[in-house]
C-alpha cells in the first residue's frame, strides 16, 4: 500500500471510530428519551442510527480495500 492510500485508510478509520462513538451516544440519548414517553422521537433517532450503521459498513469496507 502506498503512503497516500495508507493515510487515507487511517483517516477513514478514525472517522469510522468517531461515527461508532456518535452512534452509541445517540442510542443512549434515544433510550433516555423513549423512557420519557417520547416514542416518536425515539423512532426517528433509531431510523437515523440505521443509516449510520449502513454508512459505517461502507466505510469499513472501503478501509479494508485500501489496506489490501
Amino acid at each position: 500500500m502506498d503512503d497516500q492510500a495508507s493515510t487515507t485508510a487511517d483517516i477513514l478509520e478514525l472517522l469510522h471510530l468517531n461515527q461508532v462513538a456518535i452512534r452509541a451516544a445517540l442510542d443512549e440519548l434515544s433510550l433516555w428519551v423513549s423512557h420519557r414517553d417520547s416514542v416518536h422521537i425515539h423512532e426517528n433517532v433509531m431510523a437515523a442510527l440505521a443509516t449510520l450503521d449502513i454508512h459505517a459498513e461502507a466505510i469499513s469496507s472501503g478501509v479494508e480495500r485500501l489496506r489490501a
